[in-house]
């Protein structure tokens, strides 16, 4: 049996781009073409020139905000959709509100290859813990699963004791859900004298996977990995059991850009994940997604050659109430971008004098009085509030993602 999902995984690189490339000027075409939203944001946009990863980053990124206002406007989809709701396979909810779809293809979400490796094969039984009431995680295990020719218990959230009836009773070899709840029913399993025993392999995702918790159940004979999925684009990212970084799914095309703008960062830079999704149904094009990470080093030593990320970072989306007034990263990298001086900079927010006060510190590498005024009318200009300006080496702030940083006590 073979080690990989497929051959995709193992191509190499000018493989996978070329391939991708010639993609991706068909995908922006048939998004402009068939979504109304694209067609109205790739308006002058020649398709054909959208070919290489430079074409890609001179597009706009759509945020997950426009996704709320543009629902509003036109429902379900906000126009982004290029199928009509009545020839999907499941429409669904998540707060925002936001609406999601499903398509009627087999593992619409692509969550089998992150299944297989992390171990899960045809012929087992998978106890899915995920939700399947309006929103899609217990769909996109379910139908992941099913792909690979497992069986699936339809678990959901809650009912532990029940559950593990159902365990002791059925002994599922696999678990998808997330790690705490995984926690809780080997705990509960445990003081109830009930057999969880037959947890072999796990697929955990929602939330923090912490590596002691992980190490533990190793040394049970339980081998969990995570993957990085969203209900708007499905799969992401997923490991494998090199436990490396997370892969970049097959299906995707991954940038690492700076908050706020749509602008690609260096190798090892952590940035937001925008990701351009190579769907018919729901065709995403740089589709920002709020989360930050990292692009990581060389390959998976497991053999999948593709891009590697090094998990969730935490959010890009810094808004920061400042005096009343919001304060965006956007507005931040505005100031920045007028100011060819500044190499990098980082918004500090903090009390003083029992005052807000914000500070905009720039990474340069020669300044002085006129710059340093420049900057700080070029920031009240922009943000509507005034602010200090200083000055320190490049290289100098934390290679973390945050644009804004609150440092104020709300004790």
């Amino acid at each position: 049996m073979s080690a990989y999902y497929d051959d995709l995984e193992t191509r190499s690189g000018d493989q996978r781009e070329s391939a991708q490339m010639t993609a991706l000027a068909d995908q922006v075409d048939f998004a402009r073409k068939n979504a109304p939203y694209f067609s109205a944001l790739f308006s002058d946009v020649d398709a054909t020139a959208i070919n290489t990863p430079e074409a890609l980053a001179s597009l706009p990124v759509t945020r997950k905000s426009d996704l709320i206002e543009g629902q509003k406007k036109d429902r379900p989809f906000g126009g982004l959709a290029a199928m009509a709701s009545g020839g999907l396979a499941r429409i669904f909810q998540s707060p925002g509100p936001i609406y999601e779809p499903e398509g009627q293809t087999d593992d619409f979400f692509r969550i089998a290859r992150a299944l297989y490796a992390a171990g899960f094969r045809k012929g087992d039984l998978v106890h899915n813990t995920f939700a399947y009431h309006l929103t899609p995680g217990g769909f996109m295990m379910d139908s992941g699963a099913r792909a690979l020719g497992c069986a699936v218990i339809p678990a959901g959230i809650g009912n532990t004791e029940q559950q593990l009836d159902v365990i002791a009773d059925l002994k599922p070899a696999a678990y998808t859900g997330t790690p705490s709840f995984l926690k809780i029913l080997l705990e509960k399993a445990e003081q109830a004298g009930k057999d969880a025993s037959s947890f072999k392999r796990a697929m955990v995702s929602g939330e923090y996977f912490p590596p002691p918790l992980r190490d533990q159940w190793a040394e049970h004979g339980l081998l969990a990995y995570q993957c990085y999925a969203t209900a708007d684009l499905g799969l992401i990212a997923y490991e494998s059991d090199a436990a490396e970084g997370m892969i970049v799914d097959e299906g995707v095309i991954v940038e690492i850009v700076r908050p706020g703008t749509g602008d690609p960062l260096p190798e090892g830079e952590v940035g937001e994940v925008v990701v351009t999704l190579f769907s018919k149904e729901y065709p995403l094009v740089r589709f920002a997604t709020g989360d930050l990470s990292a692009v990581m080093a060389g390959a998976s030593p497991c053999g999948r050659t593709n891009m590697r990320l090094r998990g969730w970072m935490g959010r890009a989306d810094q808004t920061t109430k400042i005096k009343g007034m919001f304060v965006h990263p956007e507005q931040v990298a505005q100031v920045v971008a007028r100011h060819k001086e500044i190499k990098r900079a980082r918004l500090v927010v903090e009390t003083l004098d029992d005052k807000d006060a914000m500070t905009l510190v720039c990474e340069v590498v020669e300044h002085g009085e006129a710059l340093e005024a420049a900057i700080a009318e070029t920031l009240q200009n922009i943000c509507k509030l005034r602010g200090s300006v200083s000055f320190t080496d490049t290289g100098s702030l934390p290679n973390d993602g945050l644009v804004i940083e609150d440092k104020r006590s709300y004790d």
